[in-house]
């Protein structure tokens, strides 16, 4: 089963991309990686790594699973009508979608954490709240196809509840 990782072009965070994604690879798992343009995207702590795939041209048939990387710059992604797409797609599909840090704020603009139990980072809590969302205090929240974490001390947690979940 392939899963693709949604991260910004700029100041998404680390961890929150390489554990998840080496903890997928090592179960088998293809990982494509997507942002909102191809080319290389720099993280905050600035490592960079090469997107090949840009959100628009991202088919969701071809994936059971999305992960919204946060960080700063994800921020860039709130209110991306292709990041809603693909969460939207995915979910109607019955995929797993799923976000960690700030980027739930993405899963409840999109329209999907409405009265949906999640967590993110605090600095989120009122985003989801006036989405409709019932916010709660852990690291990782799992509500039936939707999973959320509140940030990169999640980052294992987080992988480990999606590789459950698919399966793995």
């Amino acid at each position: 089963m392939h899963v693709l990782m949604v991260i910004a072009p700029q100041d998404f965070r680390d961890e929150e991309l390489r554990v998840p994604k080496t903890a997928f690879e090592l179960a088998g798992r293809r990982v494509t990686v997507a942002s909102t343009r191809v080319g290389v995207c720099v993280s905050i702590a600035g490592r960079t790594i090469e997107v090949s795939l840009a959100l628009p041209d991202t088919r969701c048939e071809d994936y059971a699973a999305v992960v919204f990387v946060g960080g700063a710059g994800a921020t860039c992604l709130f209110d991306d009508p292709h990041a809603h797409r693909i969460a939207r797609e995915l979910y109607a599909q019955g995929a797993l979608v799923t976000a960690i840090c700030i980027a739930p704020t993405i899963l409840a603009r999109a329209g999907l954490l409405q009265e949906v139990e999640a967590t993110a980072f605090p600095s989120e809590r009122e985003e989801l709240a006036q989405a409709g969302a019932k916010f709660i205090e852990a690291p990782v929240v799992t509500a039936g196809r939707v999973i959320t974490a509140d940030g990169p001390a999640a980052s294992e947690a987080f992988a480990a509840r999606i590789l459950s979940a698919l399966g793995a």
